[in-house]
């Protein structure tokens, strides 16, 4: 069984052609939801310590919302959207025709429209996912909150933080409307799954 930290040049090369080939679908679906181009930076795919990527999204104590997906099936799993104050205003101001100072200021209609379109963005990274190893996965209902980064990223770390200290971090910037707003996807798979993806991608053996 290998962990995030045993992972050599060949696994994690598959691991960021996944999170290349996700987040471009991810971006191809935000897209078709806003009625508007939106082009994608290459992502950068990296594994990081729990501690280390709550500071890769801006620090433990800022402010944000996220949308979180848990995976069952071959892969289990946790998948979260962090929608920083950019990302929010370029969908609130495409769906429901306003933008916001601050999520204190999210209404019941602005979090079901952040909500959708985190889940839908997730959905088409994990069929990209899906698709590329063969796999089968199900998807549970969204949760959406409005927290510390910290706290956000206290439930995958609850949930697996006893199997390895590391997830896996795609970071991108979406390119719309002459703007540029960043992207920001958190998957970790358990260890099994991870092993088991690895093994159906080809690139582990056994």
């Amino acid at each position: 069984m290998k962990t995030y930290e045993e992972l050599n040049g060949l696994e994690l090369d598959a691991i960021r052609e996944i999170g290349s080939i996700g987040t471009g679908n991810a971006a191809t679906a935000l897209s078709s939801i806003l009625g508007r181009e939106v082009r994608i930076s290459m992502p950068e795919v990296r594994i990081m310590g729990y501690n280390e990527a709550i500071d890769w999204i801006g620090g433990p104590e800022i402010i944000t919302a996220g949308v979180l997906v848990r995976m069952s099936g071959e892969i289990n799993g946790i998948m979260l959207s962090v929608q920083q104050m950019e990302f929010v205003n370029l969908v609130l101001e495409q769906m429901v025709g306003r933008t916001i100072a601050r999520y204190e200021d999210l209404s019941e209609l602005d979090r079901s429209a952040l909500s959708e379109v985190g889940n839908i963005m997730i959905s088409t990274f994990i069929n990209a996912l899906s698709g590329l190893a063969d796999i089968t996965t199900r998807l549970t209902v969204p949760a959406f909150a409005v927290d510390m980064q910290g706290a956000i990223l206290a439930v995958p770390m609850a949930e697996f933080g006893g199997q390895s200290d590391y997830i896996m971090t795609i970071g991108a910037d979406f390119l719309c409307d002459g703007r540029t707003v960043p992207c920001r996807l958190l998957l970790s798979p358990d260890i099994r799954s991870l092993n088991f993806l690895l093994k159906k991608l080809g690139v582990l053996d056994g």
